[in-house]
């Protein structure tokens, strides 16, 4: 259905979110669970944001079911940050206030520092080491088990599994900004 809808076929499209959908949902879920209580956007929100920004995507080279799922966490990752940034710019407006019509979007008023920070020291660790940054976006936003992230990255779960403790490591010393010449 990936490489149909690839080709063109618009009705792929149509077939796959029903199969994908739960799955979508659950990646959303555990997202927004380890998000802070600020946060009210919702899974299904979450979900067809991603679903808009892959119906414009439809020229990706599609490998797998796995590599759908790698690119449906990217995207997640891109909405929530997006929203978060958005937030501290609203912030910055002056006193105007803007109005949604669309209340399952609606957002916490207060950015996300977290968010945009980890966001900000993933994009350093990506410009370092773009498989640790990788997995981290697997694992963190989309949900992905060692196994299932060693499969969509085609490494061992081993590899994945050290990449993703020094990763930790590197993001929070990134974050904190504490010296990471111990490392």
């Amino acid at each position: 259905m990936l490489q149909s809808w690839r080709n063109g076929d618009q009705s792929a499209l149509a077939e796959l979110m029903p199969l994908v959908q739960e799955e979508l949902q659950r990646m959303a879920h555990h997202y927004l669970a380890r998000e802070h209580g600020g946060q009210t956007m919702q899974t299904a929100a979450l979900v067809n944001e991603v679903y808009i920004r892959l119906v414009g995507a439809s020229q990706i080279d599609w490998q797998n079911r796995a590599h759908f799922f790698a690119v449906c966490a990217n995207l997640m990752r891109r909405v929530l940050v997006d929203a978060a940034r958005s937030r501290h710019y609203q912030k910055r407006a002056g006193g105007f206030k803007k109005v949604t019509l669309d209340e399952a979007l609606c957002v916490s008023p207060q950015p996300d520092p977290n968010l945009v920070k980890l966001d900000d020291a993933l994009q350093a660790l990506a410009a370092f080491d773009p498989r640790k940054a990788k997995v981290v976006e697997l694992r963190f936003f989309g949900g992905l088990n060692l196994d299932e992230t060693a499969h969509v990255l085609n490494v061992s779960r081993d590899t994945v599994k050290r990449d993703w403790r020094l990763a930790k490591v590197w993001l929070l010393c990134e974050m904190t900004g504490e010296n990471q010449d111990a490392l």
